[in-house]
């Protein structure tokens, strides 16, 4: 089911930044750092799941599977990247239905055509404008509740220019958009006439290395900006200080000395559940125990010596 707090906040023109995240552990740390919602990035779910570039290549199933993962380790709305549907308007629909019931709050569909390829990149072509907002209304008609959004991205600023990129921001806000999408703005100026000149909440996308200028929260507001996504930050920082920390290991043959931070072991295993984990253990310990003479103590002994040498 569908989160309500993510309309709530676009009815009351509460501005939010959402971080993008790519597995369980970058949920639970969005979390932990009190993001009022997460973007499941198509990016860095395909790379983190596949290993490889956001291309087209990953099916619904792949996305689905990894999207639900997503919200089941979030505490706020889950706004997920749908690429084009994956396909018609058929699996538009079917693509709804299935976001929605894992329980996404926020759905995106892009007008590129199939296969398409990540905003930043190049030769992305888009399908006409027709059949796009045909997608938007089959997208808004297939849910179930009101609660469930749908963003609209256009990708037309690249190769056809900003003009037709607000036409068709436009265009997907008539067909009943929620939140309109103009991907790859390359300038302040152009992000703020895009705001200025379509009737409907606007997605800033502050990706790290791509098109469009990277502005803080309070500068977004500022420009018209209903809200943002940053979806490269965290693998980007993450897969930066994995490479150092690999170095070093590799290097000097020991972890001691990285000088990349280590997150704390004891608070990692608390935030992934260990607790409840120790907690069954404590209540059905005489249970747990009970064999035959010696094999309770074995067993400690060896779940202690296991443990040691993890940490």
């Amino acid at each position: 089911m569908a989160d309500p707090r993510l309309r709530t906040r676009l009815q009351t023109r509460e501005f939010f930044v959402a971080p993008g995240v790519y597995d369980a552990i970058s949920t639970l740390l969005a979390a932990r750092a009190g993001f009022d919602a997460v973007y499941a990035s198509g990016y860095w779910l395909t790379a983190s799941y596949l290993g490889i570039p956001d291309a087209g290549l990953a099916t619904f199933t792949d996305m689905l599977d990894r999207v639900s993962l997503v919200v089941r380790k979030s505490r706020v709305p889950v706004i997920a990247d749908a690429d084009t549907g994956f396909g018609g308007l058929l699996n538009v629909h079917h693509t709804v239905r299935g976001y929605e019931a894992a329980g996404v709050s926020a759905i995106q569909i892009e007008d590129q055509e199939f296969p398409k390829k990540c905003g930043h990149t190049p030769y992305r072509r888009v399908i006409p404008l027709e059949d796009m907002v045909a997608k938007v209304k089959v997208a808004c008609d297939a849910r179930s509740s009101r609660d469930f959004l749908v963003i609209a991205r256009t990708d037309a600023r690249t190769g056809w220019g900003l003009d037709e990129a607000i036409r068709r921001g436009q265009a997907y806000a008539a067909a009943g958009a929620d939140v309109v999408f103009v991907e790859s703005l390359q300038s302040e100026d152009e992000m703020r006439r895009a705001c200025a000149e379509i009737d409907a909440p606007l997605m800033a996308n502050m990706s790290d290395g791509g098109k469009t200028p990277i502005r803080s929260a309070a500068e977004l507001a500022a420009l018209g900006y209903a809200c943002a996504i940053f979806p490269a930050t965290a693998a980007l920082a993450a897969s930066a200080a994995v490479e150092r920390a690999y170095a070093h290991l590799r290097a000097h043959g020991t972890s001691r000395g990285v000088d990349t931070p280590l997150f704390s072991f004891d608070e990692f295993c608390r935030m992934i559940g260990f607790e409840d984990v120790w907690a069954f253990e404590e209540k059905w310990k005489d249970v747990l125990d009970r064999g035959t003479p010696g094999a309770g103590a074995a067993t400690v002994d060896a779940a202690g010596a296991a443990t040691g040498a993890r940490r």
